[in-house]
């Protein structure tokens, strides 16, 4: 399948499409699906699916694992997460999206976007948009969660923002405990720093991840980088 454009590069034009024509998601999609030959974007979602990335990088992952998703605003750190969730339901396993930015609309819309129907996973995905989340509350909604499934947490950098929640380090280091000891797998979303320059280098790193309070980034297990469609996946050693 040749496109015009990488998959994330597509989608970025449809949000602009929608915001400049003031139409939804869904249909500055399809007007984008069309240009590139297909009927609708579901079609041009399910000849891509095969390519992306996170059906290659989800059987990777392992139960108890604590995992990073950076990028700059708009390379697609969001969508990636939602395909890992999207993987892991195909796999037979439970996601659960939690979010301090996105609605519950706004996450459907990103769904629609990677050519899920969000009816399609109903009884599986779990999304919540509280502004209590925090790693007590993320673990108090997932402790019944059975094994393997997907913790989506958006993001990183937020959950500290409120004055009554633990620091960022001990919230982070008790989602880790509670990831292995229930065998889940928390994907966290991560802004990176506005120094990191893709002229250096094609994707950001540990190195780049925004810290507005200080975390030992060797927590994580797994990171996931992306720029420009450019995927770097690392496992610690």
């Amino acid at each position: 399948m040749r496109l015009s454009a990488p998959i994330y590069h597509l989608k970025r034009r449809a949000r602009r499409l929608s915001r400049e024509e003031r139409i939804p998601l869904h249909d500055a999609l399809d007007r984008i699906a069309t240009r590139e030959g297909f009927s609708a974007w579901s079609m041009l979602a399910a000849k891509a699916a095969a390519l992306t990335p996170a059906n290659r990088l989800f059987p990777q992952f392992r139960p108890g694992d604590l995992v990073l998703v950076g990028a700059r605003p708009g390379q697609g750190k969001t969508l990636m997460s939602l395909e890992l969730a999207v993987e892991a339901m195909k796999s037979g396993h439970r996601a659960a999206f939690f979010s301090l930015e996105y609605t519950e609309k706004d996450v459907f819309d990103r769904l629609r976007a990677i050519g899920v129907d969000p009816t399609q996973f109903a009884d599986m995905f779990e999304i919540d948009c509280s502004d209590a989340i925090s790693a007590d509350y993320v673990v108090k909604q997932m402790a019944s969660a059975p094994r393997g499934t997907v913790v989506v947490i958006d993001y990183l950098q937020l959950l500290d923002q409120r004055r009554e929640n633990p620091d960022l380090a001990v919230q982070v280091r008790a989602l880790k405990s509670f990831a292995r000891d229930a065998g889940l797998i928390v994907v966290f979303i991560s802004q990176i720093d506005r120094s990191y320059n893709p002229s250096v280098k094609p994707c950001p790193d540990l190195s780049d991840v925004r810290l507005p309070n200080p975390l030992d980034l060797k927590l994580f297990d797994k990171t996931c980088f992306i720029n420009n469609a450019e995927v770097q996946f690392r496992a610690a050693s």
